[in-house]
């Protein structure tokens, strides 16, 4: 029960293309109404397909999915479109958090803002192309939010299971958007505890990747309550382990398959379990060094090396990815604890292992 299965959970009952169709149509359907609007919305629909099909891992609604399976709910169509709409609250995210972090790329393309920026440079509009690429990245974000509304709502199941859904899916946003500002003022005010980047890890990622979606599958199936308490004990510890797995990623990861540049999570000062570890295992004299390059623009590949080599010789590395199996065995634990379908919770098995030792 511990070993991953040859195929994907992202890929079976195939999850993944369904998904894409669904996101596909959707989308094929925005851009038709937007193009009617005004022809200018091209570029707006271009850059949300960009986004939203041009890669992406459809952890969120795989969760989902086998969340739903796993509490008796029966495959259809509808259900696979419904829980799609979580792609469109990823693709918020990322806009937003690129923005905010002032990324360059994303998935190895130009971040929407910067997108945006050049089309103002090439068209040579008047004002500053980068508040017009920061606007449009802001209200693509917020477009792709109100988008997962209406996809979830537009999928034809009944009222009655979108009803339960409801509260699941709104604290999801809800959750998402205060771990960000947790995450933008852990790095103003430079707290560096691990309790707080446990906290900002909790809100920010782990609960909107793995247990909301978990959640909200449940409430599409009517699960009962030791169900839904048995997914939060896995969703929890799951989801602070892949979002400590995107944190090691963000230092030690290969731009070739993170899609963004080597270091970037150190120009951008993020205050991480990684960075909080190391702090706290460094003498002054290493302090000084990573509180330094943490957040400086200009870090190069040298600085970015050294900093790399401090966060190994602390041990903070190691202890991250012990914690990574720490929380990993935990979430696999509470899935003994409760009735579920058999093929579902080989499929929650498998994401388990996917999320926490993927390279991407």
């Amino acid at each position: 029960m511990t070993h991953a299965a040859p195929v994907s959970p992202v890929d079976r009952a195939s999850l993944r293309q369904r998904v894409d169709r669904a996101l596909s149509d959707f989308l094929a359907g925005r851009r038709s109404w937007m193009a009617g609007v005004d022809g200018g919305l091209a570029p707006v629909a271009e850059a949300i397909e960009a986004i939203v099909l041009g890669g992406g891992k459809r952890l969120r609604p795989a969760f989902a999915y086998w969340g739903y399976r796993g509490a008796g709910g029966v495959d259809t169509d509808p259900v696979v479109t419904a829980l799609s709409a979580l792609e469109f609250v990823q693709a918020s995210a990322l806009i937003h958090d690129d923005l905010m972090d002032r990324s360059d790329t994303r998935r190895g393309e130009p971040a929407v803002h910067r997108r945006f920026a050049a089309r103002h440079r090439s068209a040579g509009w008047g004002g500053d192309p980068d508040a017009f690429g920061d606007a449009a990245a802001i209200l693509l974000g917020d477009l792709c939010l109100v988008w997962s509304d209406e996809l979830l709502h537009s999928a034809g199941l009944d009222p009655r299971a979108v009803a339960r859904a409801r509260p699941d899916f709104d604290e999801m946003r809800t959750e998402v958007t205060i771990g960000q500002y947790l995450d933008v003022v852990t790095q103003a005010s430079g707290d560096t505890s691990l309790e707080r980047a446990g906290k900002v890890a909790r809100y920010k990622s782990a609960k909107y990747t793995v247990e909301r979606p978990l959640l909200i599958g449940a409430a599409l199936a009517d699960a009962p309550a030791d169900v839904r308490i048995a997914y939060s004990a896995y969703g929890l510890p799951l989801g602070e382990a892949f979002q400590l797995r995107d944190d090691v990623l963000g230092v030690f990861g290969d731009p070739a398959q993170t899609g963004k540049p080597a270091g970037d999570d150190l120009r951008e000062g993020k205050r991480t379990y990684l960075v909080a570890a190391t702090l706290e295992a460094a003498d002054k004299a290493d302090r000084a060094l990573l509180l330094g390059g943490l957040g400086d623009p200009g870090l190069d590949a040298a600085g970015t090396a050294r900093l790399r080599e401090l966060i190994v010789a602390t041990g903070a590395l190691a202890r991250t990815e012990q914690r990574i199996v720490t929380l990993t065995d935990a979430a696999l634990a509470a899935l003994t604890a409760v009735d579920l379908d058999t093929e579902a919770r080989q499929a929650l098995v498998d994401l388990a292992i996917a999320a926490t030792r993927r390279a991407d």
